[in-house]
This record gives C-alpha cells, structure tokens and sequence, in this order.
C-alpha cells in the first residue's frame, strides 16, 4: 500500500472525501503514476497534483480512473460533484483583483497626457458650454456656480425620493410582517453544553469491537464532521489507547490527531481521515 502525504489541514470534507477515494483506488490497481499517466491521458504530474489534493480533478479525469480500475462511475462521479461544488466556493473567496478605479498593472508606468506634469500650471477655469459671453451677459463663472446649484438640487429631490421609496417599503414590510430587526438578536449563543452527550458502551461482538453509538464500518469521517458515527469512532480510538478528547460527535483537531496515530500504528494512509481501513482497525 502506497505511503501518502497528509492532506493540506486547509481542504473541505467533501474534497477530502473525493481524493482518499482515488487515492484508494489507484493503489488497488497496483498502477504507478507514470502507468496510470498513460492509460488516462492526464500527466503524471497532474495525478500528482490531484492526489495530493492541491488541485481539483477534472470530471473527465475521475472518468478515466474510474474506467481503468474497473470502478463503477456512477457513484463516484457524483462525490466528484460534492467536491467541486466545495471546490468553486473555496476559489469564490479568494482574494479579488485590483480595486475598482485603481490603475491597471503597466498604466501606473505611463501617465496620462491629461495629467499635469510637477511644476506646470494648468488653467482650472470652467468652459462655457453656452459659448462666449456677449456684452452684458453673466461671466462663465457665474453660470457655471448657476449650473452647480441647479445640479445639487436636482440630486437632493433624487434623494429624497430614495428614501420616501425606502420608507414606503418598509411599511409595506412591516404590513406583512417581514420587520427587519434593527439590532442584532440578543439570543445567547449555543454553549458548547448543548452538544448531545455521548456514553460509551464498549463491548465485543462477534469478534469486533462496538461502542453501541453505530454499526458502521465504512462511513467515511473527516474534520468538520458530526454525528453518532463520529462519537463511535471516537469511543473506540479512547479504547485503544488514542485519545480523542472529549466523546462530543464532533470530529475537530484531537480526533484528528488521534486518528492519525492510529494509522501510523496500523500502517495505514496516515491522512486523518476515517474510511473502511481506518474502521476495520477501530473495531478490531
């Protein structure tokens, strides 16, 4: 069995998930990266990258995998499409590009003409946009302020407008019932107390161990998960020796680690991550 690299600590369950499975897979096939480079039309240095889960796997790639190692699709492409739905929401927070109005890369290398050079003195005098004054008539900079005046009262009547639609929305919210609270909820935040409390009930049956929270043997758990078959797997990590701290059903850092000790111990993938290997030592 093939020793795996940990997992970036960084990568969504679902994405976690997707890679173990492929993971698994090729080292069924018995396949070296270069082989399966060959039989799948993606690189080496591409599998690489998708089983070390530094980059998503195309659909097409996973196809591929799937057909060279004899793996049903089906369900396989659909934790394909788990993944990539938490893999395209982890790339949407990524950091965004320039800030509006800031100048394109190369742009800041080369002023404008528009723009004065230090030391000249350019005319700032306001254009008569009526043409030249004639005898008697207002001097372009009085028209100018006229116009400046008439342009500011003009965007007060817009605003103004804005806001009795905004009021008249309100109240037709408030008709409904749909009030927007105008401070956040003064509801106390869950306390970690409230979590369901987990007993262990360690016993042997049929040769395997059970801790009476779940039969499973092949649920697959990572960090971030919760539930009575993470509370399972923690009473029988505390079992054998592993702490994983409290029995909470909540898979965070300790079970983790305590997971990956296991694995070592047991000459697992030491990736963290709780599949059908990882539950065959459990219960052992």
């Amino acid at each position: 069995m093939s020793r795996w690299k940990g997992l970036p600590t960084e990568l969504d369950p679902s994405v976690r998930n997707l890679v173990v499975r492929l993971r698994r897979l090729k080292d069924h096939s018995g396949l070296s990266l270069r082989q399966l480079a060959a039989k799948t039309g993606y690189s080496s240095s591409s599998w690489e990258r998708y089983l070390g889960g530094r980059a998503l796997p195309p659909r097409d790639a996973v196809e591929a995998l799937a057909s060279v190692t004899g793996e049903e699709p089906t369900r396989l492409l659909a934790v394909w499409e788990v993944a990539a739905e938490a893999w395209s929401g982890r790339t949407a927070t990524a950091p965004a590009g320039p800030i509006a109005g800031a100048a394109p890369a190369g742009a800041r290398d080369q002023a404008p003409e528009s723009v004065a050079e230090p030391g000249r003195a350019e005319s700032l005098e306001p254009l008569d946009p009526i043409g030249p004054a004639g005898p008697g008539a207002e001097p372009a900079r009085g028209r100018a302020f006229h116009v400046a005046v008439a342009a500011g009262a003009v965007a007060v009547v817009l605003a103004v407008s804005a806001v009795v639609v905004l009021v008249d929305r309100a109240g037709a919210d408030r008709d409904h019932g749909a009030v927007a609270p105008l401070a956040p909820s003064a509801a106390p935040a869950a306390s970690p107390r409230s979590v369901p409390a987990y007993t262990c009930r360690v016993e042997r049956i049929d040769g395997l161990w059970h801790a009476g929270l779940s039969t499973t043997r092949d649920k697959i758990l990572a960090n971030g998960y919760a539930g009575p078959e993470v509370a399972e797997a923690q009473c029988l990590l505390d079992r054998a020796g592993y702490s994983p701290g409290d029995v909470d059903g909540i898979f965070g850092p300790m079970t983790e680690r305590a997971v990956k000790r296991l694995q070592t111990e047991a000459d697992l993938v030491v990736d963290g991550i709780v599949g059908p290997h990882t539950w065959g030592a459990l219960r052992r």
